[in-house]
């Protein structure tokens, strides 16, 4: 199976760009999303990105928000997550990515959730509230046993930051369009472009931008620069709206940006 990293960088060297999808694990219940992400990966995400529904969602805007709750209160727990990657990897070859804050990893236990990745098909994991300085265990299990893991760098993180969580990053980097949550926005952020050079310039890391993209044009513009964009909020709220039509619309529409 090819990597995520594979994917995105012979993409970019074609001209192609590369589009990663977010979407939650369970929403509106488990077997809907699985046709979702599937639906998703089959109309255009070259990189598939589960999210994990969690109380505390800091990062994720209102509309993730709801569609994270109803997960939960519809009954999703942790162990749905690996159910839900298995029927998806069994039906399509799209590298395949799991986000989740730190503490369900934790309380799930930090090496039986790798080892329930790797056995479900998933190429790793991204951390949006996990820095490196307290990511020893993670990282070395990760190598062990060959996960991508997915640090953050935002517009405010020093050069410092930037270079360590870059070192450490496998797969990619995720450079944070925004100083805000998740969410479309009419108009990128052009701390987005400089963010993205700084991981250039300090790390030989391929970078994907998220937060605030929504449309072809932005994400077609971020390929110009960046080594994929990646979208969430726009998926859900397509979903909300209309059902798996409208988010295979809106898949097929976010793809048209791509070269």
């Amino acid at each position: 199976m090819i990597s995520v990293s594979e994917t995105l960088r012979t993409n970019h060297l074609s001209g192609k760009g590369s589009l990663v999808g977010y979407y939650p694990a369970g929403f509106p219940n488990v077997d809907d999303s699985i046709e979702a992400l599937v639906a998703m990966a089959e109309n255009g995400c070259d990189v598939l990105e589960i999210g994990v529904p969690y109380s505390d969602p800091v990062m994720d805007g209102l509309v993730i928000q709801q569609a994270t709750e109803l997960a939960r209160d519809n009954g999703f727990g942790l162990k749905d997550l690996f159910h839900v990657i298995l029927e998806v990897r069994s039906r399509v070859q799209t590298p395949l990515l799991v986000m989740s804050y730190w503490n369900p990893v934790l309380a799930y236990g930090i090496e039986r959730f790798a080892d329930d990745l790797v056995d479900s098909g998933a190429q790793g994991l991204i951390t949006p509230d996990l820095i490196p300085d307290e990511a020893a265990d993670w990282i070395e299990i990760s190598k062990q046993k060959n996960l991508d893991r997915v640090f953050l760098v935002a517009p405010s993180s020093s050069d410092d930051r930037v270079r360590d969580n870059s070192d450490v990053s496998q797969g990619f980097v995720y450079s944070v369009s925004t100083m805000g949550i998740t969410g479309e926005r009419a108009n990128l952020d052009a701390l987005a472009r400089n963010l993205v050079q700084r991981v250039r310039t300090l790390s030989d890391q391929l970078t994907c931008v998220g937060v605030g993209i929504s449309t072809p044009e932005q994400v077609r513009e971020v390929n110009q620069y960046a080594d994929g964009a990646i979208v969430g909020t726009a998926f859900v709220k397509a979903y909300q709206a209309d059902g798996l039509a409208g988010l295979v619309a809106k898949t097929k529409d976010l793809a048209s940006g791509l070269g």
